[in-house]
């Protein structure tokens, strides 16, 4: 069975590479490439922050790190609407994305209450 750890690492980690294939996949306009560089960058850095959190020595620094992580995604998500509001990929393509993106806030802000109710 897959601990909690283990699925936030490997959804995270997953998550980062779905974002870098869209890049990829993006328009070469200087719209799209400066939108889809601002996603590269806040959407990467949520498993980097995640694993620095699964490091941390302390709850504190724990909390930390994992807010960290969920501001980066609350940014993910503002930079796949754009995206998407002014039609640069196609919605099949940016939904599954914005749906992951939200699924993961949900996970994050429950981590978050936890870790600080205990």
């Amino acid at each position: 069975m897959q601990s909690a750890k283990d699925n936030f690492s490997g959804r995270t980690k997953d998550y980062a590479r779905r974002i870098i294939r869209l890049y990829s996949a993006l328009p070469k306009s200087a719209v799209a490439q400066v939108l889809g560089h601002q996603l590269l960058r806040s959407a990467t850095s949520v498993g980097a922050n995640y694993r620095e959190a699964s490091r941390a020595r302390s709850r504190a620094k724990f909390i930390s790190k994992l807010g960290d992580s969920l501001k980066e995604l609350g940014e993910s998500e503002y930079w796949l609407e754009l995206l998407s509001e002014e039609k640069l990929l196609p919605p099949s393509r940016l939904q599954p994305l914005l749906t992951e993106t939200r699924e993961l806030i949900a996970l994050f802000v429950a981590s978050i209450k936890t870790a600080k109710s205990r």
